[in-house]
């Protein structure tokens, strides 16, 4: 499984060197299509896991503009879409081989967007499943991606040994602009539009969060985050303000747009190491939970919590090995969530 937690944070990438823009062939559903028999509900969790190809640790989840589901399977080296039923179909024609594939967002162009964290490239699927991807103007290896204020894409970018990490955008048409005004070392993860209209993203290794603006100037903030806390996942919040987990420091931040940052760590359970986050449908921010339990074992869960700081955690419903890592809101109203662990994906109704 290669979690993009671990391409970044351990370096291990097998590089494959490309040239040009793959061309993406008809939609190439691997397995076609398959019903929601074989879902599992319990305190309302309803885990998903028909269809979806065996040991494909699903990962990356987002809503597309077809209404439906769409998330990325790491190690089965898939593009796949669910309905809010739970019928699956699994892409893979016009993708590399070894893709490395991290995460995905849905564009301003109506197409889903994608990182290839291992072959360096930025990867385009329609709703019909045509994946075309772009490696001109790409110099690293791209781990987070997001839709940006300005119509284009944008993504972080890890440049391997050399600690220089970047920040970049491609247009709807595939032409690549980056940025190097991180600091050395930076290798930023997580990257999301702000409600200033700029965007923000995460310096873990740093201890960092990093805003850029849509012409490419860059400022850092660091006051505030506690020490080691290994900020990773960063998104938007309903009350003006982005809001992040801290994986090692077990909490998570808030930050205003002129970089004041609050931490909030009641009600978290220690160990739970917060992890991929997004704004819900009810204006709270929710995120998923995986780690190790004080008195030994796995942990896993989903969380929401408020504006105004207050936790709540689910647990109750989800395996303790299910590793519930990417998450967002879904086209229904609910929270959808992948479990790698027990290569599902999951529902909380609200």
């Amino acid at each position: 499984m290669i979690h993009v937690r671990r391409v970044w944070q351990f370096c291990v990438l097998v590089i494959l060197v490309t040239s040009g823009c793959g061309g993406g062939g008809g939609g190439g559903a691997t397995l076609g299509s398959s019903g929601s028999g074989g879902a599992t509900s319990s305190n309302g969790i309803t885990q998903f896991s028909t269809g979806i190809s065996a040991n494909s640790s699903p990962d990356g989840i987002t809503k597309g503009s077809d209404e439906n589901l769409w998330f990325i399977e790491q190690s089965g080296n898939r593009i796949a879409r669910m309905t809010t039923s739970g019928s699956v179909t699994e892409f893979s024609q016009g993708l590399s081989p070894s893709p490395g594939l991290t995460t995905i967002t849905a564009g301003s162009d109506g197409n889903l967007w994608f990182t290839e964290g291992l072959t360096g490239r930025i990867g385009r699927i329609t709703p019909q499943g045509v994946i075309t991807e772009f490696t001109s103007g790409i110099t690293g290896y791209p781990t987070n991606v997001c839709n940006g204020p300005d119509g284009n894409v944008w993504f972080t970018e890890y440049t391997g040994n050399s600690g220089i990490g970047k920040i970049g955008f491609i247009t709807p048409s595939g032409n690549v602009t980056e940025f190097t005004g991180v600091s050395m070392g930076a290798d930023p993860l997580s990257i999301v539009t702000g409600p200033d209209g700029n965007l923000w993203f995460t310096e873990p290794l740093l201890n960092r969060i990093g805003r850029i603006t849509t012409s490419g100037a860059v400022t850092e903030f660091a006051s505030g985050i506690s020490a080691g806390s290994q900020p990773e996942y960063v998104t938007a919040g309903a009350d003006g303000n982005l809001w992040f987990g801290e994986f090692k420091g077990n909490r998570v931040g808030r930050i205003t747009p002129t970089g004041t940052v609050t931490e909030f760590s009641a009600g978290i359970t220690s160990g739970a190491s917060p992890a991929e986050i997004t704004l819900g449908p009810d204006g709270n921010v929710w995120f998923t939970e995986f780690g190790y339990a004080s008195g030994g074992g796995n942990l896993s869960g989903i969380a929401r919590i408020t504006p105004t700081g207050v936790v709540t955690e689910f647990m109750a419903g989800i395996s303790t090995t299910a590793a519930p890592e990417g998450i967002t809101a879904g086209p229904d109203g609910n929270i959808w969530f992948t479990e790698a662990g027990v290569n599902s994906v999951g529902r909380l109704t609200l």
